[in-house]
């Protein structure tokens, strides 16, 4: 493993616990924050990676742009 995947998975793992304690601070919505921070970690990915793929991969960075969208509605329609 490199130093760049390592600081990836760090990071990525800070992320995630820092979405599960802003999830339990917002109203217990532990799994919508931990979506919310897989689709914005997909979404970084996606943004670095070359783009070559037919724009494929714009369109699924849209895609999870509008899925981002919907998480944070359904966390504000609960209550956070």
């Amino acid at each position: 493993m490199t130093t760049s995947s390592s600081a990836r998975i760090a990071l990525l793992g800070g992320i995630i616990a820092t979405s599960v304690g802003i999830g339990y601070a917002i109203g217990a919505q532990p799994h919508m924050g931990e979506a919310l921070a897989f689709l914005q970690s997909a979404r970084g990915e996606l943004q670095a990676a070359t783009p070559n793929k037919g724009g494929h991969r714009e369109r699924a960075i849209g895609l999870i742009d509008n899925a981002i969208g919907e998480v944070r509605a359904g966390i504000a329609f609960a209550g956070g």
